[in-house]
């Protein structure tokens, strides 16, 4: 992912100081090409992954393979992992068990 200092492009530097929950679209000759749009809570890790080609597929994938197949519990989990139920997991299920 390209990265371009603000202080490059200061025309657009006053669109995003004012950028809200409006995008700003960037044009050439009357046609959008890019746009600018406010990211609160976003990291540029996050941003990177969801236009990367290659993590879109493999979630696609594993989309796909879940409405097939399935998932698994938690609990399944921690099991091929090797993990114990946490304490807590553990003593809302003996409640359970103890109710019924």
């Amino acid at each position: 992912m390209k990265k371009l200092p603000l202080a490059r492009v200061p025309s657009l530097a006053e669109y995003v100081s004012e950028l809200s929950d409006e995008p700003v679209i960037l044009t050439t000759n009357g046609r959008a090409v890019a746009a600018v749009v406010a990211l609160p809570n976003v990291d540029a890790e996050t941003v990177s992954l969801s236009c990367n080609p290659e993590f879109l597929a493999i979630i696609e994938r594993s989309r796909r393979r879940h409405e097939q197949e399935g998932g698994i519990s938690p609990d399944e989990m921690r099991r091929r992992l090797g993990l114990r139920k946490s304490k807590m997991r553990a003593r809302s299920l003996n409640r359970r068990k103890a109710q019924t």
